[in-house]
């Protein structure tokens, strides 16, 4: 039954994907748009309507959602085990992920992408805690609450939109700027930029399939697709929020060059290219960050479940320094691996090559501040820089853990379909895109040094990346330990809820007159009146003989 389950619904996911993309292409060719309301009802001046948007922007980042989910959905059959109601709920949660994905990209109406948002919150912190130990509760815990801060932007436009009589965001251009920064705060806590970045390592502690899906269409990329939306009604830029993002990617880069836990390095990847991906919207570039965004999913959901066969031949390791030269017993996962590695560093010609150079280049020619355009440069090298040795450490370094693990394992043959599938087009999806939608026709002349300044600093990263692996006893136990948390970015994510609560009772005791008046001063009176009378009953021969002169006085 359990086989026929998930063969089913990978079956009917792939098959939606598939629909998805034809759509995609129809829609793209004749340049149109389609757009179903239905009125649900009408009180006074609100009009409460659900509205579906369909162009060929959502139709085709619903193909990449359903694509990556029908093959996580085939990896999961082999991944979860044997049949039990825990595997059943498990497949069930990723469905209700992708339906919560769904509901927040073809709908334009604020109400629907809250549920979709909601939804995506919801069934995360289910996936999150799935494992059921100490380490899962509390990294369900960071991610649930940090991203309730990103809810109140949402909730707040929601009651601004409210007083025009319609939540449709997609009919206001040009008195609505404003929500835009509310939505900024939203997109910022759900892509994980900074202050708000911790939660996305935490969220590792999910069943492998779960961090492909989330990491590369549907969690963390949900942020990026809603500012893509909104970027198509209002031209919004800030410089401030243009650095922050720039920071995320420098940030997390950093820490993944000193991280040893192989899930988290690849979960800091993804933070990297998130901030890239919000440094191009909010520089300008739209298309391209839209293109990064379906590229990156890719190749990260490849990488995910790659590291995914790894962590189970290893016996459940997740430690790079116990791994090395697993390339001679699990060959094909690991060229899979290299593949989606390379893509991701920006090797020529690769699926992220395309985009990465690309935005780049566009950053260049658009006079970018000189300052922004170092700390993008700079992002590209570090990026090579923790891929090369990600790779180093999993497949060129020495074997270094226990030699009784039996790495010949039946199961891993099912796992292996969706792997080479999706490092297929981590090879080709970028250059098939480039060409449908025509974004190789944009006319950029540059120097020949400023040309080649890319590739120079991809192969800049990797030999240093490689060199950094025979000299990282330079480096003192405090400064891994800063890198590992991130530059303690926990604690200044749990700062606003300390503020909140110091406030909170700040404000308790200004209004304390109001407890003491009422209900609880009227409970302290009539404890301290029981504890007196308690105390006189049970005091002894003395309190009865003073009890008897005050009666025989008052009868005299």
């Amino acid at each position: 039954m359990l086989l026929n389950l998930y063969y089913f619904w990978s079956l009917i996911l792939f098959k939606i994907s598939l629909v998805f993309l034809l759509s995609s292409l129809f829609f793209l060719i004749n340049d149109f748009s389609i757009m179903l309301e239905w009125v649900m009802f009408n009180a006074s001046s609100i009009s409460m309507s659900f509205i579906i948007y369909l162009d060929w922007v959502s139709m085709i980042f619903s193909f990449t959602v359903f694509f990556i989910s029908s093959m996580v959905v085939l990896y999961s059959k082999s991944y979860m085990g044997d049949y039990n109601n825990s595997s059943i709920r498990f497949l069930f949660l990723v469905l209700m992920f992708v339906l919560s994905m769904l509901l927040m990209i073809l709908s334009p109406n604020l109400i629907s992408i809250m549920l979709g948002w909601d939804g995506l919150g919801l069934v995360s912190y289910c996936l999150v805690i799935y494992y059921s130990s100490l380490k899962s509760y509390l990294a369900g815990m960071i991610t649930c609450l940090i991203n309730r801060l990103g809810d109140i932007g949402l909730l707040i436009s929601i009651g601004w939109l409210f007083s025009y009589g319609s939540w449709n965001f997609i009919f206001y251009s040009d008195y609505c700027i404003t929500i835009m920064y509310l939505i900024v705060i939203s997109s910022f806590t759900k892509s994980a930029q900074i202050p708000f970045s911790s939660w996305l390592p935490a969220a590792m502690a999910a069943p492998t399939p779960v961090s492909s899906l989330v990491h590369s269409s549907t969690l963390v990329t949900a942020g990026v697709y809603l500012l893509f939306r909104f970027f198509s009604q209002f031209m919004f830029s800030s410089m401030i929020l243009l650095l922050l993002s720039l920071l995320t990617m420098i940030m997390s880069s950093v820490c993944a060059n000193f991280e040893f836990d192989l899930k988290k390095i690849i979960a800091l990847s993804t933070l990297s290219q998130l901030g890239l991906m919000m440094s191009c919207l909010l520089s300008g570039m739209t298309d391209l960050a839209f293109f990064h965004l379906l590229s990156h999913a890719m190749f990260k959901s490849c990488l995910f479940l790659c590291s995914g066969i790894i962590i189970h031949m290893m016996g459940g390791n997740q430690d790079i320094r116990l791994m090395g030269s697993i390339c001679w017993v699990i060959p094909t996962t690991c060229t899979c691996f290299n593949i989606s590695n390379m893509s991701l560093c920006g090797l020529p010609f690769m699926s992220g090559f395309y985009s990465k150079d690309f935005i780049v280049e566009l950053g260049v020619f658009n006079s970018l501040n000189i300052f922004y355009m170092i700390l993008f440069y700079m992002g590209l090298g570090l990026t090579a820089l923790y891929s090369i040795r990600l790779t180093y450490y999993t497949l060129l370094k020495s074997y270094s853990y226990s030699p009784f693990i039996i790495f010949i394992d039946g199961s891993i043959y099912g796992m292996k379909y969706s792997v080479v599938i999706l490092s297929f087009f981590s090879v080709s999806f970028g250059s098939l895109y480039m060409w449908l939608t025509n974004l190789d026709m944009h006319f950029i002349m540059f120097p020949f040094t400023l040309k080649i300044m890319c590739l120079f600093l991809v192969l800049m990263g990797l030999y240093l990346g490689y060199e950094l692996n025979f000299i990282h006893y330079l480096f003192t136990y405090k400064f891994y330990l800063l890198n590992g948390s991130m530059w303690h970015m926990y604690s200044h994510s749990y700062g606003l809820f300390k503020l909140g609560y110091w406030y909170s009772g700040a404000l308790m005791t200004s209004l304390f007159w109001g407890e003491f008046y009422g209900g609880l001063g009227l409970s302290f009176y009539l404890n301290k009146l029981a504890n007196a009378s308690q105390l006189l009953f049970l005091g002894g021969l003395k309190t009865f003989l003073l009890s008897m002169i005050i009666w025989f006085v008052i009868f005299l």
